[in-house]
């Protein structure tokens, strides 16, 4: 990429708001590196590296693996791509671990997207699984031909635990009350980039509009190549 201007940036968006499908089409569109950080948790803990042995051991024991943990392990994945431009989904989830990204790198974009929860409980608590072949149905826009039944098989569906009213609720408000003092984080200094809809297909070109403007207009066409 030679001295070509990097462009960093968060993306946040609560359980069920379409980030990964908008993660995906910034990767696409604008050619940013798509950095998952349960895929660079995951990643270390499967490789048994230092950190991923020790944050193993406060999972299995049923603890919550300490801020500073979390941040080193992320910061670590992300060297060697310091000429990169890339989106970083799941990372930073508390104000403490924010810091520890600005303390390596500027944030030129922090990407909220803003879906109702009632939009977002009617999406999650419609959605039925048949276990089995993994075929998803959504009693809205996707619904099985026999109400309960999968359309191949004819056996039943179930609706995972994840998906039940209560835990979508519970979800939910765990990630408003988390995420709040991030956003007003970014928002302070004045990178937070708020996108508000019901649907993915009408937030996405205000996403995309939005980083047109923002990105060099070479990387959007390396992306596009």
């Amino acid at each position: 990429m030679g001295l070509q201007t990097v462009f960093r940036a968060v993306i946040m968006g609560a359980p069920g708001s379409g980030k990964g499908t908008v993660s995906s089409r910034i990767a696409q569109s604008f050619g940013l590196k798509h950095l998952s950080s349960g895929d660079m948790l995951r990643a270390n803990i499967e490789a048994k590296t230092d950190l991923g042995v020790l944050m193993k051991s406060c999972i299995d024991q049923g603890q919550l693996v300490p801020d500073d943990v979390i941040s080193r392990l992320i910061l670590s994945s992300l060297r060697g791509l310091e000429q990169s431009s890339w989106l970083l989904d799941g990372f930073p989830r508390t104000v403490a671990q924010a810091e520890a990204l600005d303390s390596v790198y500027d944030v030129d974009s922090l990407i909220n997207l803003d879906v109702p929860f009632q939009t977002i409980r009617e999406r999650l608590t419609s959605r039925w699984v048949h276990l089995p072949s993994g075929r998803v149905y959504n009693t809205d826009f996707n619904p099985p031909k026999k109400p309960g039944l999968d359309d191949v098989t004819g056996e039943p569906l179930v609706q995972r635990d994840d998906d039940s009213p209560e835990t979508v609720s519970r979800r939910l408000k765990d990630y408003e009350r988390q995420t709040q003092p991030v956003l007003e984080y970014y928002r302070s200094k004045g990178v937070l980039e708020t996108f508000s809809g019901t649907e993915t297909n009408k937030i996405w070109p205000h996403v995309h509009a939005f980083l047109t403007r923002k990105i060099p207009g070479n990387q959007q066409a390396m992306g596009k190549a």
